[in-house]
């Protein structure tokens, strides 16, 4: 979702192949052996492979209002999101697979982090102030992946940042990159798309 958000952002088109994860087609191994999503192949061949990194690429193809401040403190945050949060996350999500805690315990942990961008969003309408930036976008997926897992409680706890996800979740951009396309297949007519 991020790196879809990125590339509409900044107008870049793609030739998109949608998959399903529990098909994974062997063109996808093909580019990349990981077997991941999402993948971008660039003209010249190169590889891009994970969303952090589409974004990164995306955002330096133009000039763009999602990176005038304080790039430094943005990777910061974006850093703390995908190195601690992240694996919080997924803990919290499928906690039945990692016994060794409660799923409160991974709520609890999820729910510091998420502490922090609830006290900037009590003061502001974005993570790094009165205007959005690519924090807002790289952050929001793992917000609202949070937030699934137990709305009722998200939104009595985060009301500030539960604010932020609505927003974003009724943005036009947000819309852009929603909507459903079919399961790619190889004898398709390539399908280009601008988010």
């Amino acid at each position: 979702m991020r790196a879809r958000m990125a590339l509409s952002h900044v107008g870049i088109s793609v030739e998109l192949r949608e998959i399903l994860l529990s098909d994974r087609p062997d063109e996808l191994y093909a580019i990349s052996p990981k077997g991941t999503v999402p993948v971008l192949e660039l003209p010249d061949g190169r590889v891009i492979d994970e969303s952090f990194d589409i974004m990164k690429w995306a955002l330096s193809q133009t000039q763009t209002d999602w990176m005038e401040i304080d790039l430094d403190k943005q990777l910061a945050m974006i850093k703390v999101n995908d190195e601690e949060f992240k694996p919080w996350l997924n803990k919290y999500k499928y906690h039945e697979r990692h016994r060794e805690h409660p799923q409160k315990f991974y709520q609890g942990k999820c729910a510091e982090i998420l502490s922090t961008y609830e006290t900037i969003l009590n003061t502001n309408s974005y993570l790094m102030g009165k205007k959005a930036q690519w924090t807002d976008v790289a952050i929001l997926p793992f917000v609202r992946q949070f937030a699934h897992v137990d709305l009722p409680y998200f939104e009595k706890k985060f009301i500030s940042l539960n604010q932020w996800l609505e927003g974003w979740k009724g943005s036009g951009l947000f819309q852009s990159v929603m909507k459903k396309y079919i399961q790619w297949q190889p004898d398709h007519v390539p399908l280009i798309v601008s988010f």
